[in-house]
């Protein structure tokens, strides 16, 4: 099945949701899971990039919870922490998984309506857009 997961996360309840999935996946192919959490830097005026709405230990943290619920289910995983532009998060998660050999990206919903996946443009749309293997969006 898959060997090599890569499961993307915010501070959101559906990611939650998304490393459970992964979880589960990785159990039923023996694989490994990355834990992606990507800092977004602001677009700032003349005074540079805003910065993130998260410190390092913040976002750290809540890697690190998601390591703990995989490792007690007996998955081996890995905690991924980067800094990334805003409105680059899709292009980073892409590359991350080619990067890492993951033949699955899992990422959550934020369950946003087509019209407005449209019109404001959700991570996950992107990252399906732009993947060249299988996406899976936990709701």
């Amino acid at each position: 099945m898959y060997d090599k997961i890569l499961v993307a996360v915010d501070q959101s309840p559906v990611s939650d949701r998304a490393v459970l999935a992964a979880r589960d996946l990785a159990q039923l192919s023996n694989g490994e899971v990355w834990v992606l959490h990507l800092r977004e830097f602001g677009l700032g005026g003349k005074a540079g990039p805003l910065p993130p709405h998260e410190t390092p230990g913040e976002a750290g943290a809540e890697v690190a919870e998601s390591v703990e619920i995989l490792t007690r289910a007996g998955v081996k995983a890995h905690a991924v922490v980067k800094d990334t532009m805003y409105g680059q998060a899709a292009r980073e998660i892409v590359a991350d998984a080619i990067e890492l050999g993951c033949g699955l990206i899992v990422m959550g919903s934020r369950g946003r309506g087509d019209l407005a996946g449209l019109v404001i443009g959700s991570t996950a749309h992107k990252v399906i857009h732009l993947a060249d293997r299988p996406v899976l969006i936990v709701r």
